[in-house]
């Protein structure tokens, strides 16, 4: 195994928990402490500590100047390096995708939640197509500066193959 692909495992890895998942979002807009990171997600500071490290060491959080905080103690700010937009989707990644958006619905307003869902039969070629357009708007967006007074929203988009609705005899279903 190469190095490269090594990385990209221990990447995978890093990836592969809804708390991490959960943990880089907090970190988008602001540099947060590790206690700061446990409070926001109503977990025990022991918990977070070493999933921020891990993020940390692979380097989907900086760490930002020391602090010091409340009683004296040297504090570590994490911000996200937003490298976990740009790393490749392993097998399976897509449900930690899943489970930590289903997290953070359940605990937005619901008047801010917007949802869609569409069924569409489209050649090989106009799925890709729009999945290349869809694509570039996620980009366009993921390229906008933050505004410091804008309201934080998160974004899901999945796309997947509908099998129940295949043409063809029964036996090429899957079981129900």
């Amino acid at each position: 195994m190469s190095s490269d692909e090594r990385a990209s495992e221990a990447d995978a890895r890093a990836l592969g928990s809804v708390l991490r998942m959960r943990i880089l979002r907090l970190c988008l807009d602001e540099p947060l402490t590790n206690k700061e990171i446990a409070g926001r997600l109503g977990k025990d500071p022991g918990t977070t500590y070493h999933h921020v490290r891990t993020l940390a060491e692979r380097g989907f959080l900086a760490p930002q100047a020391d602090r010091r905080g409340a009683r004296g103690a040297r504090e570590v700010p994490y911000l996200a390096t937003r490298k976990s937009w740009r790393a490749p989707q392993v097998p399976g990644q897509y449900q930690v995708l899943v489970d930590a958006f289903l997290e953070e619905l359940a605990e937005a307003p619901p008047s801010s939640v917007v949802a869609a869902r569409l069924g569409v039969r489209l050649s090989p070629e106009a799925f890709d197509e729009a999945i290349g357009r869809i694509s570039e708007v996620l980009q366009e967006l993921a390229d906008l500066p933050p505004d410091p007074d804008g309201v934080p929203f998160s974004l899901f988009f999945a796309a997947h193959e509908d099998v129940r609705r295949r043409r063809g005899d029964a036996s090429d279903r899957p079981a129900p």
